[in-house]
């Protein structure tokens, strides 16, 4: 009888195909746009707070590239652009490591959706912190933070992935949730928050970067997409919450 295994990289296309389009951006802009056309189009399409400050706006003649439409897209499409290969390698990494645990359990329609609504939170945590900031900000670093806040909401307990030292099936990646504050009481929980929040605050009150010379950590964004996760996870979770089949098991 022949035995069925896990296969080593076992990825979701919608990861792959989600990097990929972030390694696309990131090869058009180094290779196939001048540096007037690169400069256009981060105008359009990195998040730039001062686009949405009307004092701002009033100092350029009311007008920014993108119009209203950029103002609505720019909350998103920033995540698909990266200031250099290391920025986008390290994102590429942990969105590996954290967005193909959650696509697994959410499906690829409703991670795309995940995926744009913690980049959307990052974007608005970052634009209520630097209102009128000029400097753009760009990269996958918030729906990654988002990723790993979803995960930790089933990944750390009984039945779940990361419940044991063992090789992980898909059955593993549908165990129902606990309710949030269940699992804040999780002290492997706790551990990640605590460092995961800690190595936030460091950046944010310090000036290291991991990202490249000259180019901040927009860790508000981190912050923002992260708390989406954690607080939204329910709302693209597919699989039914612990209590209520216990519920109907009674």
């Amino acid at each position: 009888m022949q035995r069925s295994r896990e296969p080593i990289f076992n990825i979701p296309a919608v990861v792959l195909l989600t990097i990929a389009a972030m390694v696309l951006v990131h090869v058009v802009r180094q290779y196939g746009l001048t540096s007037q056309q690169d400069r256009t189009f981060l105008l359009e399409f990195a998040f730039f707070p001062a686009r949405y400050d009307p004092s701002v706006l009033k100092e350029v003649g009311g007008i920014w590239p993108g119009g209203v439409g950029a103002q609505v897209w720019s909350f998103v499409t920033y995540a698909f652009i990266h200031g250099d290969w290391t920025h986008l390698g390290l994102n590429a990494i942990w969105f590996l490591a954290f967005g193909s645990a959650v696509a697994r359990r959410f499906g690829a329609i409703r991670f795309i959706a995940f995926f744009t609504v913690t980049a959307a939170a990052g974007a608005a945590l970052h634009l209520a912190t630097n209102a009128g900031d000029f400097w753009p900000m760009v990269g996958a670093s918030a729906s990654v933070s988002g990723c790993m806040a979803a995960a930790v909401r089933f990944v750390f307990q009984a039945g779940g992935p990361l419940a044991m030292m063992r090789a992980a099936n898909d059955n593993d990646y549908r165990m129902p949730a606990k309710r949030l504050l269940e699992v804040l009481r999780e002290p492997r929980v706790l551990m990640f928050l605590a460092v995961w929040f800690g190595l936030n605050l460091i950046f944010g009150i310090s000036s290291f970067s991991m990202v490249g010379e000259g180019q901040s950590i927009a860790w508000q964004a981190h912050i923002g997409g992260f708390l989406a996760g954690l607080l939204l996870f329910s709302l693209f979770d597919p699989v039914p919450r612990r209590n209520i089949i216990q519920a109907k098991e009674h």
